[in-house]
């Protein structure tokens, strides 16, 4: 683990935030408050609003911005580090910069995502972002964007100065060596939950992660014993938790840490469309699993 002295808002566990919705799926503000409160008091190192897990492509600018707002008056502003992905470089960089007014220290950004960028236009996009002055997170996620930060792109956004660390979710764990032989000064963060033991023992500096919005302690505990190399408590939680945090890299990780939370006495509920409810054999599964972790008393 990082030392006091040289430790980075990004570092620890970072909880890319659920959204709660009401009934008539509108924004719950207030329990978006208490939950990102909740969090920090459980033991996790900031919040991460308005990222796929908390449906930013849902929310319209208004509801966004005051997400953003609402986290910092509930974690303080060197706990919350925003994610500002849009379609354009300028969009995302007027994100940046209200999170900048908010208070936030850091943020997170996809490429490029409205089309297949190639090397020099992501460059550019991650310039024009850096130039608010916040410390990024790059966000790799090739799956949904179609844009793949590699380890020799990862290599030149750092030299270029517009990246400080990268969510790396591309399930490839070999990276992890790749980023720190060509970057050593770019910080690894797991992006994907379930390979959260492997990035760790790699020496990844954070966690990106989803399903401490279920079970913050149980899951901080992990990310504490793997990063710590004290494989005696980490591997054997791993497996215990291991058939929740998969559901983190499928297509329906939203409504599955939804129904998690539910199951475990947070607020989870509905998501907005496009999603729709779990099939029933996919609800079935994440109940199941969720219930016997609860059993176990994991928390």
């Amino acid at each position: 683990m990082t030392d006091a002295g040289t430790r980075r808002p990004w570092h620890g566990v970072l909880v890319a935030t659920a959204l709660p919705l009401r009934d008539d799926l509108s924004v719950d503000y207030d329990a978006y408050a208490a939950h990102c409160a909740w969090l920090i008091e459980e033991g996790c190192d900031a919040v991460v609003p308005n990222g796929s897990l908390g449906e930013y492509q849902t929310l319209t600018a208004e509801e966004r911005a005051r997400v953003v707002q609402v986290a910092v008056s509930a974690a303080g502003g060197a706990r919350v580090i925003p994610g500002v992905a849009a379609y354009g470089s300028i969009e995302a960089r007027r994100w940046a910069e209200q999170a900048a007014e908010a208070g936030a220290q850091a943020v997170m950004l996809l490429p490029p995502n409205a089309y297949r960028a190639e090397e020099r236009a992501v460059r550019a996009h991650y310039a024009a972002v850096a130039e608010v002055g916040l410390p990024i997170i790059a966000y790799n996620n090739p799956h949904d964007t179609k844009v793949d930060l590699t380890p020799e792109l990862l290599a030149a956004l750092h030299a270029d100065g517009s990246i400080r660390a990268v969510k790396e979710f591309s399930g490839d764990v070999r990276r992890a060596y790749q980023i720190a032989e060509l970057a050593p000064e770019l910080d690894l963060l797991i992006g994907a939950d379930d390979v959260l033991l492997e990035l760790a023992i790699a020496g990844a500096k954070g966690w990106v992660a989803g399903y401490p919005n279920a079970l913050p302690h149980s899951t901080v505990e992990l990310f504490r014993a793997a990063a710590g190399g004290d494989l005696t408590t980490a591997l054997p939680l791993y497996r215990q938790l291991h058939p929740l945090l998969r559901w983190d890299s499928r297509t329906e990780f939203v409504q599955a840490i939804k129904l998690s939370m539910d199951l475990a006495g947070r607020h989870g509920g509905a998501c907005r469309p496009p999603r729709v409810p779990l099939a029933p054999e996919q609800e079935a599964a994440v109940r199941a699993a969720t219930e016997k972790a609860l059993a176990a008393g994991l928390r």
